[in-house]
């Protein structure tokens, strides 16, 4: 069994960290929907919960499988991580599922309310992220990235640390880039959860953090103890 490339780990951690992005910006995308699907004739929404309180029923479906969708992205990033022979079937499962279901949200929206945001910007970050697993499937890539080959090169704690990181960062500033779509009778709806996604971006963070400091305390162990001798 031969090790991964310099260019194979790179692009596996590069695989993790998209994945990760993609799952997270999944689930908030469904919990996000909740407050809508499950409240439209709430005030705050001014004219479009009238136009969707019809099709009700529909967004809360649209809310119950885009999360089960997050959690199976969540649950194909962690599979990549160990290196499972089966990580790559899941995560191309939750990505075909997420594009599905996001370009048929993105659909029926426009046609009821005129526009789609922010369900646009989920749908293209699947959609990018099935691009580059698709491609990482070509064979001379393939071979070189083996994601279900055992890590023994030491990649899995980089991409760990990376897509908490990245992650945690997303759901500390998703309320601000989404603020100009999520904005009605001026208040920012998706600063709704502000202390529950400040506190889950912080943690995150501050794991990925710990997790890199792992990794580089590991891979500097060998040197010390080399200078020492």
């Amino acid at each position: 069994m031969t090790s991964r490339t310099t260019l194979g780990k790179i692009l596996r951690v590069l695989a993790i960290v998209f994945m990760a992005l993609t799952a997270a910006f999944t689930l908030l995308g469904g919990v996000g929907t909740s407050c809508l699907a499950f409240a439209p004739d709430n005030p705050s929404w001014a004219d479009m919960g009238s136009l969707l309180a019809p099709y009700q029923w529909l967004y809360i479906l649209f809310v119950i499988v885009t999360v089960i969708l997050g959690v199976m992205g969540i649950r194909a990033v962690i599979l990549l991580i160990k290196s499972h022979p089966n990580a790559y079937r899941c995560s191309l499962v939750a990505l075909t599922g997420g594009a599905v279901v996001g370009i048929i949200h993105m659909l029926v929206s426009r046609s009821l309310r005129g526009k789609s945001m922010p369900v646009d910007a989920v749908v293209y970050t699947t959609v990018l992220t099935l691009l580059l697993f698709l491609i990482l499937r070509l064979p001379g890539l393939w071979q070189q990235i083996r994601f279900g080959q055992p890590d023994s090169t030491g990649t899995s704690g980089t991409a760990a640390g990376a897509a908490l990181i990245v992650s945690g960062a997303l759901a500390l500033t998703i309320q601000y880039w989404m603020a100009g779509t999520h904005t009605f009778n001026g208040i920012n709806v998706a600063d709704v959860w502000h202390i529950q996604l400040a506190l889950i971006g912080s943690l995150a963070v501050l794991a990925g953090i710990a997790v890199l400091g792992r990794v580089v305390a590991r891979r500097t162990e060998p040197l010390a103890e080399a200078s020492i001798a």
